[in-house]
């Protein structure tokens, strides 16, 4: 099964694009460039396999060579991201799994994003029925006492939760709400947060991270989850919160939103 997988993966391979998209990615992590034979050795190839793709790179802008002899990237690829603003690509990505999910789940469900420290509901939609609990896009939501929040957290890296824990007061872990330290390890591991609702009574807000194409966390899809009383065959928490999941992986298996 394993080959035939791997099969299926190397049908479609090209590998001069393969060759271009390597060097693109180990200059991008360089911070002072490399020479065309530390390139070469850096990707395991010999000069003379890198040197066509190092030119064509670099006539189209991609990269450039120093006066040093040396190869760098350019901002070119950054110019391309910007060309449409990325979070206009993240929200027009997102909506048809959220319209999706919402319609599946007979729950309301929105996208939070973290903007220097600050939560900010990006996108929003209701579920089917005449009644919904749901927030409004553009809002702004705590770190510390909210789904989105604990997600953002516990997947941050110590460094990066100890100044988001300072945007709020809070000043270090040692002082974060008691039981809030164990709580992020548990949804790192199990990666995702369900915890009732610190704002409205009855509500239960079920969180999953959206991940870029580094690893990192780029947003969190929250469902604010409300059990049915006059439907016995709505969706129940668990198989609500299965789909979020799902939500969470096809949004972020989709082409990179972050840049």
């Amino acid at each position: 099964m394993d080959v035939a997988i791997e099969d299926e993966g190397d049908r479609y391979r090209a590998p001069a694009l393969d060759k271009g998209l390597d060097i693109l990615e180990l200059l991008a992590a360089t911070a002072d460039g490399l020479s065309q034979a530390e390139i070469a050795k850096a990707l395991d190839r010999t000069p003379n396999e890198i040197y066509r793709m190092l030119d064509r790179l670099v006539r189209r802008s991609y990269v450039r060579r120093t006066a040093e002899d040396r190869y760098e990237i350019t901002l070119k690829l950054f110019e391309l991201a910007h060309a449409r603003p990325p979070m206009t690509r993240m929200i027009s990505q997102a909506m048809p799994v959220l319209r999706n999910f919402a319609l599946k789940a007979e729950q309301a469900v929105h996208l939070v994003v973290q903007d220097r420290n600050i939560l900010v509901v990006i996108a929003q939609v209701d579920g089917p029925g005449y009644w919904n609990v749901s927030i409004r896009v553009g809002s702004r939501i705590g770190l510390v006492n909210t789904g989105s929040g604990h997600v953002f957290l516990a997947f941050a890296t110590p460094e990066e939760r100890v100044l988001m824990l300072e945007e709020q007061d809070i000043g270090s872990p040692e002082q974060m709400p008691k039981g809030l330290d164990v709580r992020l390890e548990g949804i790192r591991e199990q990666g995702h947060e369900v915890m009732p609702s610190a704002q409205v009574s009855g509500v239960s807000n079920l969180s999953v991270p959206i991940f870029g194409p580094l690893g990192s966390v780029i947003a969190v899809l929250t469902c604010p989850y409300t059990q049915r009383l006059d439907r016995l065959d709505a969706p129940n928490m668990n198989a609500v919160l299965k789909l979020l999941q799902l939500a969470g992986q096809e949004i972020s298996q989709r082409p990179p939103m972050d840049g």
